[in-house]
């Protein structure tokens, strides 16, 4: 299964990692997409509410021993790809065996570097069904402290920043001198960042899954509970909270910036890759700023023709170094509504 057999799955699962891999140099689809694929397997499984929180983490360290090779005996994951309402998730499901032969079949050395990165993701997946496994809307669970929102966020996203950057460098230019352990460490501190504008982005629909990924310990700080989030009149004790939250994810989104233009500057596909999540998510925490994120009601996203414009700004201005590395300081503030 190459990586034109990969991409008809991945633009079913997920639009926005199938647009930003179409970019990316073809040395490093077929990896990134398998990596994705796998990641996205046994987060479904994760997700799966319907089953009980035992049979999800006996399923997902199945799945784990299956990634790792440590048995091969084939996994059947009919029972619960049936319990899916996407049509994709169904198929990415029952397609798991065939995407761990494709894994067992690649170079050793790539091999390993997806086979560690899912075993990271996937210790923060069960973690996830752990802490919040029983629940709900009437129940919800929260991280405790700042420490659990880093290691999280390490887990389930940092890791893919080490991840990508080792995979890129190995595959697109080994040879080129930089400060490489620098450039992981900006690597995780990016994932982290495009992990916590998911956060802060989905908060109201989270919470009512049962689900508060901002620590007790710093609302209750500000003389909050996760509870209290669900009133949207709450916002304006919430607001200086959660704006801290908005400028320290902006602070690693800026070290995926730097990230980006530390990068080889003939690799424009590979920077392109990375310019455009830390752009669209500054933009994203530029629309959180002026909103009352508390509210169900209204779902806080970007526009498809501002990302196109995104998009067209960093190709425009791309043979114009000075030019586009002052895009992420030039988005324009959102309208105040």
């Amino acid at each position: 299964m190459r990586a034109r057999g990969l991409l008809p799955l991945l633009e079913r699962v997920s639009r926005s990692f199938y647009l930003t891999l179409r970019v990316l140099p073809p040395p490093v689809r077929e990896p990134l997409a398998l990596a994705y694929l796998l990641a996205r397997a046994t987060d479904s499984v994760a997700d799966t509410s319907p089953l009980p929180v035992a049979h999800r983490r006996a399923l997902l360290k199945q799945m784990g021993e299956r990634i790792a090779s440590l048995h091969d005996a084939p996994l059947d994951l009919a029972p619960v790809a049936a319990a899916q309402t996407d049509a994709g998730e169904r198929e990415l499901l029952t397609r798991f065996e065939s995407l761990v032969d494709r894994l067992e079949h690649t170079v050793p050395e790539i091999r390993d570097l997806i086979r560690d990165v899912l075993a990271t993701i996937l210790s923060g997946q069960l973690l996830d069904v752990t802490r919040f496994g029983e629940a709900g809307p009437g129940r919800i669970g929260a991280l405790e402290t700042d420490a659990e929102l880093e290691d999280y966020t390490y887990r389930v996203a940092g890791s893919v920043g080490r991840f990508w950057t080792m995979l890129t460098r190995n595959l697109l230019f080994p040879n080129v001198w930089l400060d490489f352990k620098r450039l992981l460490q900006r690597g995780v501190h990016f994932g982290q960042g495009l992990q916590r504008v998911n956060i802060l982005r989905d908060l109201p629909a989270d919470l009512r899954q049962g689900r508060c990924y901002l620590p007790r310990e710093t609302l209750a700080a500000h003389g909050l509970a996760p509870e209290d989030l669900l009133d949207p009149a709450a916002m304006d004790r919430f607001r200086p909270l959660y704006t801290r939250h908005l400028d320290q994810t902006h602070a690693l989104l800026a070290e995926g910036w730097t990230y980006t233009n530390v990068l080889p500057w003939r690799q424009m596909r590979l920077r392109l890759a990375c310019a455009w999540p830390a752009l669209i998510g500054a933009r994203t925490l530029a629309l959180l700023r002026t909103a009352n994120v508390l509210d169900p009601a209204r779902r806080l996203k970007i526009g498809r023709a501002e990302v196109r414009s995104l998009l067209l700004r960093s190709l425009l201005l791309y043979p114009a170094p000075p030019l586009w590395r002052r895009l992420f300081g030039k988005l324009p503030s959102p309208p105040r509504s």
